[in-house]
Protein backbone atom coordinates (compact mmCIF):
# COMPACT_ATOMS: atom_id res chain seq x y z
CA UNK A 1 0.00 0.00 0.00
CA UNK A 2 1.06 3.46 -0.95
CA UNK A 3 1.48 6.18 2.43
CA UNK A 4 0.01 8.29 -0.29
CA UNK A 5 -3.48 6.48 -0.12
CA UNK A 6 -3.73 4.62 2.67
CA UNK A 7 -3.03 5.74 6.56
CA UNK A 8 -0.03 4.92 8.64
CA UNK A 9 0.41 1.44 10.27
CA UNK A 10 -1.32 2.03 13.57
CA UNK A 11 -3.91 3.35 11.62
CA UNK A 12 -4.36 0.13 9.35
CA UNK A 13 -6.98 -2.79 10.07
CA UNK A 14 -5.80 -6.25 9.07
CA UNK A 15 -9.43 -9.15 9.48
CA UNK A 16 -7.87 -12.33 9.95
CA UNK A 17 -9.73 -15.73 10.22
CA UNK A 18 -8.56 -19.16 11.71
CA UNK A 19 -6.51 -17.60 14.36
CA UNK A 20 -6.99 -20.34 16.71
CA UNK A 21 -3.29 -21.82 16.35
CA UNK A 22 -0.60 -21.90 13.64
CA UNK A 23 -0.73 -19.26 10.91
CA UNK A 24 -3.57 -17.11 12.11
CA UNK A 25 -2.03 -16.97 15.50
CA UNK A 26 1.50 -15.97 14.07
CA UNK A 27 0.11 -13.37 11.45
CA UNK A 28 -2.32 -12.28 14.05
CA UNK A 29 0.39 -11.35 16.56
CA UNK A 30 3.11 -10.39 14.40
CA UNK A 31 0.61 -7.35 13.08
CA UNK A 32 -0.50 -6.20 16.86
CA UNK A 33 3.20 -5.72 17.31
CA UNK A 34 4.09 -3.97 14.23
CA UNK A 35 1.33 -1.60 15.70
CA UNK A 36 -1.88 -2.48 13.26
CA UNK A 37 -5.70 -2.83 14.41
CA UNK A 38 -5.89 -6.85 14.69
CA UNK A 39 -9.38 -8.52 14.00
CA UNK A 40 -8.75 -12.18 14.78
CA UNK A 41 -11.13 -14.33 14.43
CA UNK A 42 -11.84 -18.22 15.70
CA UNK A 43 -14.63 -21.01 15.67
CA UNK A 44 -14.96 -21.07 19.55
CA UNK A 45 -14.95 -18.91 21.78
CA UNK A 46 -12.34 -20.60 24.03
CA UNK A 47 -9.85 -19.70 21.41
CA UNK A 48 -11.04 -16.03 21.19
CA UNK A 49 -10.49 -15.81 24.49
CA UNK A 50 -7.18 -17.15 24.40
CA UNK A 51 -6.39 -14.30 22.24
CA UNK A 52 -7.90 -11.40 23.90
CA UNK A 53 -5.84 -11.87 27.24
CA UNK A 54 -2.41 -11.96 24.10
CA UNK A 55 -3.80 -8.06 23.47
CA UNK A 56 -5.92 -8.99 20.28
CA UNK A 57 -9.42 -7.90 19.67
CA UNK A 58 -11.28 -11.47 18.80
CA UNK A 59 -14.47 -12.69 18.11
CA UNK A 60 -16.49 -15.80 17.26
CA UNK A 61 -16.69 -16.48 13.07
CA UNK A 62 -17.42 -19.67 11.42
CA UNK A 63 -16.86 -20.41 7.88
CA UNK A 64 -19.46 -23.12 7.88
CA UNK A 65 -22.42 -20.57 9.44
CA UNK A 66 -23.46 -17.78 7.06
CA UNK A 67 -24.86 -16.20 10.20
CA UNK A 68 -21.71 -16.08 12.16
CA UNK A 69 -19.69 -14.93 9.11
CA UNK A 70 -22.10 -11.71 9.05
CA UNK A 71 -22.57 -11.23 12.49
CA UNK A 72 -18.48 -11.72 12.84
CA UNK A 73 -18.38 -9.12 9.92
CA UNK A 74 -20.44 -6.55 12.00
CA UNK A 75 -18.64 -7.18 14.75
CA UNK A 76 -15.27 -5.90 12.30
CA UNK A 77 -16.91 -3.07 11.79
CA UNK A 78 -17.74 -1.92 15.11
CA UNK A 79 -14.25 -2.14 15.94
CA UNK A 80 -12.40 -0.42 12.96
CA UNK A 81 -14.97 2.25 12.86
CA UNK A 82 -16.39 0.77 9.05
CA UNK A 83 -12.57 0.28 7.69
CA UNK A 84 -10.77 -2.61 6.47
CA UNK A 85 -7.25 -2.20 4.99
CA UNK A 86 -6.30 -5.89 4.92
CA UNK A 87 -8.72 -9.32 4.71
CA UNK A 88 -6.62 -12.28 5.25
CA UNK A 89 -8.82 -15.56 4.71
CA UNK A 90 -7.06 -18.31 5.73
CA UNK A 91 -9.52 -20.58 8.52
CA UNK A 92 -9.09 -24.05 6.84
CA UNK A 93 -8.81 -27.83 7.39
CA UNK A 94 -8.54 -31.19 5.35
CA UNK A 95 -10.14 -34.51 5.46
CA UNK A 96 -7.29 -36.92 4.38
CA UNK A 97 -8.76 -39.86 2.32
CA UNK A 98 -8.99 -41.02 -1.15
CA UNK A 99 -11.73 -39.43 -3.18
CA UNK A 100 -13.60 -42.49 -3.70
CA UNK A 101 -13.88 -43.14 0.00
CA UNK A 102 -14.71 -39.23 0.90
CA UNK A 103 -18.40 -39.39 1.60
CA UNK A 104 -20.34 -36.34 -0.68
CA UNK A 105 -21.69 -34.68 2.67
CA UNK A 106 -17.61 -34.38 3.96
CA UNK A 107 -17.18 -32.77 0.53
CA UNK A 108 -19.87 -30.51 1.01
CA UNK A 109 -19.27 -29.45 3.99
CA UNK A 110 -15.45 -28.64 3.41
CA UNK A 111 -16.44 -26.65 0.77
CA UNK A 112 -17.92 -24.42 3.67
CA UNK A 113 -15.64 -24.10 5.56
CA UNK A 114 -12.89 -23.79 2.80
CA UNK A 115 -14.43 -21.76 -0.04
CA UNK A 116 -17.78 -20.68 0.33
CA UNK A 117 -17.29 -19.14 3.53
CA UNK A 118 -14.47 -17.10 2.02
CA UNK A 119 -16.87 -16.47 -0.33
CA UNK A 120 -19.48 -15.05 1.54
CA UNK A 121 -16.59 -13.25 3.83
CA UNK A 122 -15.15 -11.61 0.71
CA UNK A 123 -18.59 -10.01 -0.87
CA UNK A 124 -18.86 -8.72 2.48
CA UNK A 125 -15.77 -7.08 3.04
CA UNK A 126 -15.27 -5.89 -0.61
CA UNK A 127 -17.67 -2.82 -0.59
CA UNK A 128 -15.90 -1.93 2.57
CA UNK A 129 -12.92 -1.66 -0.03
CA UNK A 130 -14.53 -0.38 -3.22
CA UNK A 131 -15.94 2.66 -1.27
CA UNK A 132 -12.59 3.65 0.65
CA UNK A 133 -10.70 3.11 -2.81
CA UNK A 134 -8.03 0.72 -1.40
CA UNK A 135 -7.61 -2.50 0.10
CA UNK A 136 -5.81 -6.24 -0.18
CA UNK A 137 -7.31 -9.47 0.03
CA UNK A 138 -4.79 -12.16 0.96
CA UNK A 139 -5.93 -15.71 -0.10
CA UNK A 140 -4.30 -18.56 2.00
CA UNK A 141 -4.20 -21.08 -0.46
CA UNK A 142 -1.44 -24.26 -1.26
CA UNK A 143 0.75 -25.42 -3.01
CA UNK A 144 -1.99 -28.10 -3.53
CA UNK A 145 -3.70 -25.07 -5.09
CA UNK A 146 -1.81 -26.21 -8.47
CA UNK A 147 -0.25 -29.66 -7.73
CA UNK A 148 -2.61 -32.60 -7.26
CA UNK A 149 -1.21 -35.05 -4.36
CA UNK A 150 -2.31 -38.67 -3.75
CA UNK A 151 -5.12 -38.72 -0.32
CA UNK A 152 -5.66 -35.03 -0.29
CA UNK A 153 -8.11 -34.81 -2.82
CA UNK A 154 -10.73 -32.80 -0.99
CA UNK A 155 -8.20 -30.18 0.21
CA UNK A 156 -6.73 -30.00 -3.12
CA UNK A 157 -10.16 -29.49 -4.75
CA UNK A 158 -11.21 -26.48 -2.31
CA UNK A 159 -7.60 -24.91 -2.69
CA UNK A 160 -7.84 -25.46 -6.79
CA UNK A 161 -11.14 -23.04 -6.38
CA UNK A 162 -10.17 -20.70 -4.07
CA UNK A 163 -7.16 -20.40 -6.73
CA UNK A 164 -9.57 -20.06 -9.43
CA UNK A 165 -11.99 -17.52 -7.67
CA UNK A 166 -9.16 -15.21 -6.66
CA UNK A 167 -7.71 -14.98 -10.15
CA UNK A 168 -10.91 -14.17 -11.45
CA UNK A 169 -11.66 -11.18 -9.22
CA UNK A 170 -8.16 -10.19 -9.39
CA UNK A 171 -8.67 -9.47 -13.17
CA UNK A 172 -12.59 -7.90 -12.17
CA UNK A 173 -10.75 -5.70 -9.69
CA UNK A 174 -8.36 -3.89 -12.11
CA UNK A 175 -8.58 -0.42 -11.07
CA UNK A 176 -10.22 -0.35 -8.28
CA UNK A 177 -7.28 0.06 -5.91
CA UNK A 178 -8.37 -3.41 -4.56
CA UNK A 179 -5.90 -6.14 -4.60
CA UNK A 180 -6.10 -10.00 -4.98
CA UNK A 181 -3.09 -11.98 -3.90
CA UNK A 182 -2.65 -15.77 -3.14
CA UNK A 183 -0.21 -16.96 -0.46
CA UNK A 184 0.65 -20.66 -1.74
CA UNK A 185 2.50 -22.54 1.54
CA UNK A 186 3.97 -26.30 1.85
CA UNK A 187 4.46 -27.83 4.54
CA UNK A 188 4.25 -25.75 6.91
CA UNK A 189 4.30 -27.33 10.92
CA UNK A 190 0.62 -26.44 12.29
CA UNK A 191 -2.73 -28.39 13.60
CA UNK A 192 -3.39 -29.23 10.03
CA UNK A 193 -2.72 -32.78 10.51
CA UNK A 194 -4.02 -33.39 13.95
CA UNK A 195 -7.47 -31.44 12.92
CA UNK A 196 -7.08 -33.74 9.54
CA UNK A 197 -6.95 -37.04 11.36
CA UNK A 198 -9.81 -35.95 13.68
CA UNK A 199 -11.51 -35.38 10.22
CA UNK A 200 -11.00 -38.57 8.91
CA UNK A 201 -11.74 -40.53 11.68
CA UNK A 202 -15.50 -38.42 11.97
CA UNK A 203 -16.04 -39.28 7.67
CA UNK A 204 -14.16 -42.32 6.78
CA UNK A 205 -15.22 -45.66 6.51
CA UNK A 206 -12.06 -47.03 5.41
CA UNK A 207 -11.69 -50.54 6.75
CA UNK A 208 -12.92 -53.64 3.54
CA UNK A 209 -12.15 -50.68 0.86
CA UNK A 210 -9.91 -50.85 -2.47
CA UNK A 211 -6.71 -48.73 -0.37
CA UNK A 212 -7.38 -50.43 2.94
CA UNK A 213 -3.48 -51.15 3.21
CA UNK A 214 -2.74 -48.13 2.25
CA UNK A 215 -4.80 -46.43 4.97
CA UNK A 216 -3.12 -48.81 7.87
CA UNK A 217 0.15 -48.93 6.71
CA UNK A 218 0.94 -45.28 5.78
CA UNK A 219 -1.82 -42.54 6.05
CA UNK A 220 -3.19 -43.41 9.78
CA UNK A 221 0.48 -43.92 11.15
CA UNK A 222 1.23 -40.69 9.51
CA UNK A 223 -1.73 -38.75 10.61
CA UNK A 224 -1.87 -39.88 14.11
CA UNK A 225 1.81 -39.59 14.82
CA UNK A 226 2.87 -37.65 17.95
CA UNK A 227 5.16 -34.71 17.58
CA UNK A 228 6.63 -36.05 14.21
CA UNK A 229 10.18 -35.27 12.98
CA UNK A 230 9.83 -32.15 10.35
CA UNK A 231 9.19 -33.28 7.08
CA UNK A 232 11.57 -32.50 4.44
CA UNK A 233 11.01 -28.96 3.43
CA UNK A 234 9.10 -27.89 6.18
CA UNK A 235 8.44 -24.43 7.94
CA UNK A 236 7.26 -22.70 11.16
CA UNK A 237 4.16 -20.36 10.74
CA UNK A 238 6.39 -17.59 10.05
CA UNK A 239 7.73 -18.11 6.82
CA UNK A 240 3.97 -17.62 5.87
CA UNK A 241 3.61 -14.66 8.16
CA UNK A 242 6.64 -12.99 6.50
CA UNK A 243 4.82 -13.52 3.00
CA UNK A 244 1.43 -12.26 4.49
CA UNK A 245 3.95 -8.74 5.79
CA UNK A 246 5.18 -8.27 2.34
CA UNK A 247 1.41 -8.68 0.43
CA UNK A 248 -0.28 -6.34 2.78
CA UNK A 249 2.40 -4.01 3.02
CA UNK A 250 4.58 -3.40 -0.06
CA UNK A 251 3.68 -1.15 -2.78
CA UNK A 252 3.55 -3.66 -5.36
CA UNK A 253 2.77 -7.17 -3.83
CA UNK A 254 3.38 -9.87 -5.46
CA UNK A 255 0.09 -12.01 -7.33
CA UNK A 256 1.53 -15.35 -5.58
CA UNK A 257 3.82 -15.67 -2.90
CA UNK A 258 5.18 -19.37 -3.30
CA UNK A 259 6.48 -20.53 0.28
CA UNK A 260 8.87 -23.34 1.26
CA UNK A 261 11.38 -25.21 -1.29
CA UNK A 262 8.94 -27.88 -2.12
CA UNK A 263 6.14 -25.40 -3.36
CA UNK A 264 9.08 -23.69 -5.49
CA UNK A 265 10.41 -26.87 -6.42
CA UNK A 266 6.60 -28.32 -7.94
CA UNK A 267 5.60 -24.78 -9.51
CA UNK A 268 8.96 -25.54 -11.50
CA UNK A 269 8.31 -29.43 -12.12
CA UNK A 270 4.85 -28.67 -13.76
CA UNK A 271 6.29 -25.79 -15.98
CA UNK A 272 8.87 -27.98 -17.03
CA UNK A 273 7.08 -31.63 -17.50
CA UNK A 274 4.50 -33.05 -18.82
CA UNK A 275 0.97 -34.18 -17.32
CA UNK A 276 2.02 -37.61 -16.86
CA UNK A 277 5.55 -36.53 -15.93
CA UNK A 278 4.27 -34.12 -13.06
CA UNK A 279 2.16 -37.39 -12.23
CA UNK A 280 5.36 -39.90 -11.53
CA UNK A 281 6.55 -37.43 -9.39
CA UNK A 282 3.26 -36.59 -7.22
CA UNK A 283 2.63 -40.27 -7.26
CA UNK A 284 5.90 -40.83 -4.86
CA UNK A 285 4.03 -38.26 -2.14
Amino acid sequence: MTSSSTPSPKHQTILITGCSSGIGLDTALRFRDMGWQVLATCRQEKDCAQLIKQGVISFPLDYEDEASIEAGFDEAMKHSGGRIDVLFNNGAYAIPAAVEDVPTAAMRQIFEANFFGWHHLTRLVLPVMLTQGHGRIIQNSSVLGFAAMRMRGAYNATKYAIEGLTDTMRLELIGTGVEMILVEPGPIRTRIRENGYENFKTWITWRGTRLERLYEKTLIPRLAAVNPPRDTFELMPDAVTDAVVHAATSAKPRIRYRITTATKLMALIKRVTTSRGFDRVAARY
